[in-house]
């Protein structure tokens, strides 16, 4: 699907550092090469033109190709690999980076640079690479010697691989990479990070939370990493808890089972503070607590209440708030394992009090969805409503369709007509940067051609990202891309009605001008043909159907822009 267009002879069989480097990634099961092209990494560019088995997907800004890679090792959990050019290509990245580094994405980054030997002067777009990409990386370094070429991508590699994995960056000069290479190439070792903390820690931590009344589980994309949803389904039921996704980008237990309770926000820390006020023990597994942009400064957990935290991150076990007890495992073979323990630690009365939680919370739940649903219905109606477009799309994908959801305030209808329910269908921004849905849906469509994987984002957030659609066209990467038009930043007027409340304000005045996309409005339809990708709009309710059916049935990208809001004759 994306094999490179012309392949250039080879000019020499000498092992230099270009060729030494894709023989590595090569060994390392790498097929795609992520990039935007520049002048000072031409010889390992011309290099890849000759591997056969390494294709190169070019995108046209470098915040949409990590974005691409990104979506691409989210759905295939492999490292996927970027080469970016010099300091200007990295600072136009480092956004999406900042996304990939907090979602714990595997990405090696590199860089491309004249060459070592003109530190000195200070050339022209010299910069120190290693110290911008510090902040939005695991790891950073810069290779200045051949014979460690090969020893610092299998170290990146493994680093950005191993639990919790990350981006990784690596400055590749020029003239590095133009000597000879003597280094063996062999697979990178990654460690094997499935470990258990010993069986008392785990039965001391089961009876802690054994007697609680009213539990609560806090789960992140450390669960799903490992794997582990089924086991964190399996304990909520025993110990009759709900489970709130903190910092869960992916799926970490089905949204339709009815111990889920729902996503815990990354805005305000008082929201994620009153999810868990009135529990009297907590389980904190896969993730860190809480990751908001304005956290509770103070604890948000009641005295005496019981708090163990499990994660393979030590960092991240009482990073911000104390702990009971903290245990460094692998998610899904300590869920496994505490299992078994808080069985045998509950009595029988606690057994027969977490079946009745659960009962209540099956039909409180089932009774509140059923609602929520029936109001989508009945909302109806122009303008075009969310509600009808997940509604209509719900009718029409294949059960293992994948969902990259960048909706934002939209999200919620979405993932009411489509809740995610399998592991590696479903993918979500977790908060921080913009544009991540349209490369992240091509991404994933490249991990996986044979099934329909649908983007999502707004007016807003496309437009960080756009290039990415031709991307798509240029490779012929059939995802399908759905933008929710509501004429504006409608999570900033959101939060702007919140900020007012809470200081006392009335939140009920004008919001900035600024906070609407209009006058004129991005025309997507036309933006997406500029791009390559054809694509429609679509207004109103009685043309949804049609045009959900002409976009999911084109064989090759696909745009629909779905105008949720009436913006005017001059927007």
């Amino acid at each position: 699907m994306t094999a490179t267009a012309a392949r250039t002879p080879a000019a020499t069989t000498l092992r230099t550092g270009h060729r030494r480097l894709l023989e590595q990634l090569r060994a390392d099961g790498v097929r795609h090469l992520f990039g935007n092209p520049g002048s000072s990494e031409e010889g390992l560019l011309d290099e890849v033109a000759r591997f056969d088995d390494i294709d190169y997907v070019m995108g046209l800004q470098e915040a949409a190709v990590v974005s691409t890679a990104d979506g691409y090792a989210q759905a295939t959990g492999r490292p996927a690999v970027v080469l970016l050019h010099s300091g200007v290509g990295l600072g136009n990245a480092v956004g999406s980076l900042y996304h990939a580094l907090h979602r714990q994405t595997p990405m090696l980054v590199m860089a491309g640079e004249a060459g070592v030997a003109y530190d000195a002067l200070e050339a022209h777009m010299s910069v120190n690479l290693v110290d911008v990409a510090k902040p939005v990386t695991k790891y950073a370094t810069r290779v200045t010697h051949p014979d460690s070429l090969l020893r610092l991508v299998r170290r990146a590699l493994k680093v950005a691989a191993t639990p919790p994995r990350g981006p990784v960056f690596l400055a590749v000069p020029q003239d590095v990479l133009d000597q000879l290479a003597d280094e063996q190439v062999v697979p990178t070792a990654v460690p094997d990070t499935r470990v258990l903390p010993e069986p008392g820690a785990i039965q001391a931590a089961a009876r802690l939370l054994a007697s609680a009344h009213t539990p609560v589980i806090l789960a992140g994309d450390g669960v799903a990493a490992s794997g582990g949803s089924e086991e964190l389904a399996r304990f909520a039921e025993i110990w009759g808890a709900v489970v709130h996704g903190a910092m869960a980008s992916e799926l970490v237990m089905p949204w339709t089972h009815p111990l889920w309770g729902g996503l815990t926000g990354h805005m305000f820390g008082t929201d994620s503070a009153e999810l868990v006020s009135h529990a009297d023990a907590v389980l904190i597994c896969g993730t860190y607590v809480f990751p908001e942009v304005f956290p509770d400064l103070g604890n948000p957990f009641r005295p005496g209440t019981a708090v163990v935290h499990v994660d393979l991150d030590p960092y991240a076990i009482a990073k911000n708030h104390p702990v009971t007890a903290g245990m460094v495992g692998d998610p899904r073979l300590t869920l496994r394992a505490l299992t078994a323990a808080i069985e045998e630690a509950m009595t029988e009365p606690q057994r027969h009090a977490a079946a009745e939680r659960v009962r209540r919370r099956a039909a409180s739940r089932a009774s509140a969805l059923d609602k929520a649903l029936a109001d989508d219905v009945g909302a109806g109606g122009e303008p075009l409503q969310m509600t009808a477009v997940a509604a209509g799309l719900a009718a029409l994908l294949p059960e293992d369709a994948v969902i990259f959801d960048e909706a934002l305030t939209n999200s919620p209808a979405l993932t009411r007509w489509l809740p995610p329910t399998r592991p590696g269908h479903f993918f979500q921004t977790p908060g921080g940067t913009l544009g991540v849905g349209i490369p992240g849906a091509i991404g994933a469509k490249l991990a996986h051609p044979e099934r329909t994987v649908v983007g999502f984002t707004g007016d807003g957030g496309g437009m960080y990202t756009c290039q990415a659609l031709w991307t798509a066209a240029h490779h012929g990467i059939a995802a399908k891309f759905v933008v929710c038009h509501n004429g504006g930043y409608q999570l900033l007027k959101d939060n702007l009605v919140r900020y007012r409340r809470d200081r006392g304000d009335h939140p009920g005045g004008a919001f900035p001008p600024f906070f609407d996309v209009r006058g004129p409005r991005v025309d997507y339809v036309a933006l997406a043909a500029a791009m390559g990708v054809p694509a429609a709009r679509v207004a109103h309710g009685n043309d949804l159907p049609a045009s959900l059916a002409k976009m999911l049935d084109h064989d090759g990208p696909y745009l629909l822009e779905a105008v949720l809001d009436d913006p005017g004759d001059d927007s």
